[in-house]
Formats: C-alpha cells, structure tokens, sequence
C-alpha cells in the first residue's frame, strides 16, 4: 500500500471538501504518516473514512473530525498546547507542527512510551509525553492557551478548564444522549462558555470523561 497517496486522498477526499481551509492542517495531514501511530496491523486502515478503536478508550477520530477540530481550535505559532488523551500520538504530532510546544498526557504508559518513540522517530522535538490522569491534565506545566482532546467527552471537562490561561480555548469531542458534536470551550476570567462547531461521529470515551452511569432498580 502507497500510504503517501493514501494521505494525499484523505485530505483531498476527508478534509478540504469539510470546509478545512487551513493550509497548514491541510499540509501537517499531507506530511505526517498516520498509520505509523497505528498497530501494525490497523495500518492498512489508517486513512478511511471511520474511527479506528486500536485499544480500550483510546482511537484515532475520523480524518474529518479531527481536522474539523484542529480547524475550529485555532491553533497559532505561540499557542503552549496541552493534548490532554495523546494516545498513539498523532494528535500530537500534527499540533506540534501548527504550535510552539505539546504538553502530552497518557495515562497508560505504555501508549505513552510508544507515542514517545514516534515523535522522537519523526524528530519532532517541541512535544513531550507525561505520564498521568489525562482528565487532571498536568497543571504544572501550564497555564495553556490551548487544550485539545481528540476523543469523545462527555462532561465538561472542570479539571482542564482550569488550566486554560484567560482567553484560552479548549477542543473537544462533546458526546450528549448519542450525539457528537466538535465543540470550542473559551475561558474569560472566571466564566466558561461553550459553543458548537460542527456534528461529528466520535464515539470513544477515554476513562475519566465519561458520566457516572446511573444505578438502576
């Protein structure tokens, strides 16, 4: 499989007819090799139309949702980025191409390592991936001007919010009663608001961004 072609058919296929008019998410999908932030044997997967699940709470979203995000997220040069849920780590890698510097969180150490080894592999040295709860975010480190989680939420996400610098933007996947929505939440002191961006098909809810579910009789 010709996985160089495969990019360019994504993002003349996924992205630029959704209204991505960003040239610079447009080249950072032409350039980044997906599949390589797959197991090998999702590889052959890497570029079609649906989300790919490679392990328990963690996926890569649709070519279009994620690049519909990115878009809405608005990333510019001197953005400090936390990628709260980096996973296999090619959200990472292509917000390190759009923004000064990645703080990448992973709670499971070993998507973490590999997420790691990828970005060190594609010499991309403005990102770094830090073990712990991706739903506290790694506060320490901020605050951001940016937060992105490339997966499905369903909650607002208080603990990240607060990490968020005045003025500051947080991307998410906002799942509610089945129904996903590419969402932008924005920090104006102490207030939070929220606005919808586009309808999306994310599905995938990482531990810690989920609804407790309700016990019944």
């Amino acid at each position: 499989m010709d996985f160089k072609i495969a990019r360019q058919r994504m993002v003349d296929s996924q992205v630029r007819p959704n209204d991505v008019t960003d040239l610079r998410i447009q080249s950072a999908m032409e350039t980044i090799p997906r599949e390589i932030f797959l197991p090998v044997e999702f590889r052959p997967q890497a570029y079609v139309e649906r989300e790919i699940a490679y392990a328990p709470g963690r996926s890569l979203i649709t070519p279009r949702d994620f690049s519909k995000l990115a878009a809405a997220a608005d990333p510019q040069p001197h953005d400090l980025t936390l990628n709260a849920v980096c996973g296999s780590g090619y959200s990472t890698a292509v917000l390190a191409s759009l923004v000064e510097m990645v703080v990448a969180v992973e709670s499971d150490e070993a998507i973490g390592a590999a997420a790691q080894e990828h970005l060190t592999a594609l010499d991309i040295n403005n990102a770094a991936v830090i073990a712990g709860d991706s739903y506290k975010g790694e506060a320490g480190q901020g605050p951001y001007d940016l937060i992105f989680i490339d997966m499905a939420i369903e909650k607002k996400p208080a603990a990240l919010l607060d990490q968020l610098k005045d003025g500051g933007r947080l991307a998410a996947i906002l799942r509610e009663n089945g129904v996903s929505s590419g969402v932008i939440f924005r920090r104006n002191g102490d207030v939070f608001s929220c606005t919808k961006k586009f309808d999306a098909s994310a599905k995938t809810v990482p531990d810690g961004f989920g609804t407790e579910k309700a016990f019944v009789f």
